[in-house]
């Protein structure tokens, strides 16, 4: 074992101890929900946490700047979605994806190997009615009864009001202006 893997073994074990996780919601039609997420994550990496982020309808055949930075950063992320389905074709395909990566985000959950999980763009899903949010909130609340410091955080758009009820911290992004209504595409290193 290395020197650096004592040194988190050590803080890891005294960090759960002091540490009471949250539940936290990044939500709103205003930008900055992922990267205010994945903000949180570089300062939680920062701090010798492990972290992992599970993308639920970015697609999986892009490659994002995040993930670069993350990489570096030593936080997992795995891109699971087909794309962004505002206005889906294949509704069958869109549950199928989405039961799939929440499949692999209850197996991160369950595996007590992470201090953070951000399940980016889970709460469109459950706003889209793709997973069902009495599902994901039993296996949130479970998991947060035996694993008292995790911190989990979820983002997207219209977060349901159970999901609220349910938050430790909700944020709700607000759109005041944005660059895209006059025409301007989104940029590389600011958007993806």
């Amino acid at each position: 074992m290395s020197s650096k893997e004592k040194k988190y073994k050590w803080r890891r074990a005294d960090y759960q101890e002091k540490t009471h996780g949250l539940l936290m919601v990044y939500t709103g039609h205003g930008k900055g929900k992922t990267t205010c997420a994945l903000g949180l994550m570089m300062r939680a990496a920062g701090r010798g946490l492990n972290c992992c982020m599970i993308q639920f309808m970015k697609s999986r055949n892009d490659r994002y700047g995040e993930h670069e930075s993350a990489a570096k950063l030593g936080i997992e992320v795995h891109t699971m979605g087909d794309g962004f389905t505002w206005d889906t074709k294949n509704p069958e395909q869109d549950r199928a994806t989405s039961r799939k990566t929440w499949e692999l985000c209850v197996e991160k959950l369950r595996s007590g190997d992470y201090d953070l999980l951000v399940f980016d763009e889970l709460v469109y899903v459950l706003s889209y009615d793709l997973l069902p949010i009495a599902e994901v909130l039993a296996e949130i609340q479970t998991v947060r009864t035996s694993q008292p410091a995790l911190h989990i955080v979820l983002t997207g758009r219209d977060a349901p009001a159970e999901l609220i009820a349910a938050a430790d911290l909700v944020t709700e992004m607000k759109e005041i202006k944005h660059p895209f209504n006059i025409g301007i595409r989104a940029q590389q290193g600011i958007e993806f």
